[in-house]
């Protein structure tokens, strides 16, 4: 086969892949969401998307900036590693998961607000916009207010650009001594088997949902992001999606 013939073969495949994935799209249809996939191999040799056009467009993080705000938390020297412990002030919040002591390995498990406020008030908002800066993270602003900008203020990423920064974080490219960088690793873990492990974040702003990780298997690594339109009642959906997705195309 020659040359011609070979990047035709390659150009080919690359335009499939990235052509309407009926396959997700089913998936997205049962469960009536409005969202956008994107799943990605390493080096894009393949790629699928569900809603290309919205996998470029920017929305709140919410709480899947917890895996840079964790990162920076650590290289500030906010929290020394994961199992340092976070102390309760003592209100009692909605959710009871939060009501307690924390370490920085449960208050990304749980999801923690009030842990990531207290590094945010000491990071401070000139080192966010060096970082992410530095980075290149989404559109690289904060907000007024340096507790909930992830939450409500004007940072805004894409799935793609989830997609980009996932790739950084497990080449180890990012500006973090990498023991920081292993530890976020090593807490963003939430499945573990013989075949495969995953490691991923939610995130939900009260009404843009979030799914993002990449799965290692032996030789290979696949990423996703997932943002969807949603409320409180459907946010099971979010993981659904993606582990439906990466069984239907033999990832997992």
């Amino acid at each position: 086969m020659n040359i011609i013939k070979i990047i035709i073969l390659i150009s080919t495949i690359l335009n499939l892949a990235l052509a309407k994935d009926n396959n997700l799209a089913n998936i997205f249809d049962k469960t009536k969401l409005n969202g956008t996939l994107v799943i990605a191999s390493l080096n894009n040799e393949v790629k699928y998307i569900h809603n290309k056009q919205r996998s470029t467009k920017g929305y709140i993080p919410a709480s899947t900036f917890k895996i840079l705000n964790s990162l920076i938390a650590l290289e500030e020297k906010v929290i020394k590693d994961e199992h340092e412990i976070i102390k309760w002030d003592g209100k009692v919040r909605s959710y009871a998961p939060w009501n307690k002591d924390q370490t920085l390995q449960s208050a990304i498990s749980v999801s923690c607000i009030w842990c990531y406020q207290k590094f945010a008030e000491k990071i401070g908002n000139k080192k966010y916009l060096t970082y992410l800066n530095n980075i290149n993270y989404g559109n690289q602003k904060t907000g007024s207010d340096i507790r909930t900008f992830w939450l409500d203020g004007d940072i805004r990423i894409s799935a793609i650009e989830q997609i980009e920064f996932l790739k950084q974080l497990y080449k180890n490219q990012l500006p973090f001594k990498q023991k920081y960088i292993d530890i976020t690793k090593k807490i963003l873990t939430v499945e573990k088997n013989k075949d495969y492990v995953i490691k991923a974040k939610t995130g939900f702003s009260g009404k843009i949902g979030w799914y993002v990780g990449y799965v290692e298997l032996k030789n290979k690594v696949w990423f996703f992001a997932l943002n969807a339109d949603v409320t409180q009642d459907k946010l099971k959906y979010r993981k659904q999606i993606v582990m439906e997705a990466l069984r239907s195309k033999n990832i997992i």
